[in-house]
């Protein structure tokens, strides 16, 4: 993985470091289901409508895996271990990377190129009288990120556990400890303007276990939330590509399992003082 070099005002946070450390590898369970590009039945997947089945007790039958729907959309689950972290500490990570860069970067490097926010999302994210989920859950970040095949522009616009369209009445211990999901919207980064994208729901259901907490991630490619409800955005002649899915899920095996490693360390570091008002 060849890596960008960083600038001179980069190098000089305290965090650069983690730029420049050996990727962290995914579980080798979860490599060797990926291994291979063999998707998993449709039937087996979970329906964008059944999201509330991420609240029930124990797991799919397939936490990791790919494949194309009958309705031509994508489907991609990636299960993440991450001994040591607390949804304290993902929460955290949610609104403080957004702010810059670099704390992009050091997330995935080699994949994660850029960030940026409008004026507006900035003033939530430093208004210090804003909760730490809502430094996030109703902000859009802009990314520069490459998900498998190719350099993408995302726009990733975090959503609350009611606009995914979550029972609330189920929502909480043990069930949940933190949830990070969104709408996005992606296009190729030499696309030309006007192109419309490709829409996308993310979900990562975090759960608390002994010494730290899982992600539970799950994608639905062609679909947004709107009003709390799934609608596909999807024609019918243009089926989400096989390989498209598999490049998604091994992206998020890889980042989440370098997340897993810095995020601890990062956070004793950086997580009392992350949202004061800087040049970023």
């Amino acid at each position: 993985m060849q890596l960008r070099d960083l600038t001179p005002e980069e190098k000089s946070k305290s965090y650069s470091k983690y730029y420049y450390l050996p990727p962290a590898p995914p579980d080798p369970a979860v490599l060797e289901l990926l291994r291979f590009g063999r998707p998993i039945d449709p039937a087996e997947a979970l329906a964008i409508e059944r999201i509330n089945d991420l609240l029930n007790p124990g797991y799919d039958e397939f936490e990791t895996g790919y494949c194309v729907l009958p309705n031509g959309a994508g489907y991609v689950a990636v299960y993440t271990r991450m001994p040591g972290v607390t949804a304290d500490m993902v929460n955290w990570w949610f609104a403080w990377h957004g702010l810059e860069d670099l704390r992009y970067k050091i997330w995935w490097p080699g994949g994660h190129f850029a960030v940026s926010l409008s004026a507006a999302d900035r003033e939530k994210v430093l208004d210090p009288g804003r909760s730490v989920t809502q430094k996030f859950q109703g902000i859009t970040h802009q990314v520069v990120e490459d998900v498998g095949t190719g350099v993408e522009q995302i726009a990733i616009s975090f959503l609350t556990p009611e606009e995914m369209g979550f029972d609330l009445d189920r929502f909480g211990a043990p069930a949940v400890a933190a949830l990070v999901a969104a709408n996005g919207l992606s296009s190729p980064a030499d696309a030309p303007g006007g192109e419309p994208g490709t829409p996308a729901v993310m979900c990562h259901l975090v759960r608390e276990i002994p010494g730290g907490v899982e992600f539970r991630s799950r994608f639905w490619l062609g679909y947004r939330m709107v009003d709390k409800r799934p609608v596909l955005f999807l024609p019918a002649d243009r089926p989400v590509p096989e390989n498209v899915l598999l490049g998604l899920a091994r992206h998020d095996a890889h980042e989440y399992a370098n997340l897993r490693a810095i995020l601890p360390r990062i956070y004793g570091e950086e997580g009392g003082r992350g949202f004061v008002r800087t040049s970023d």
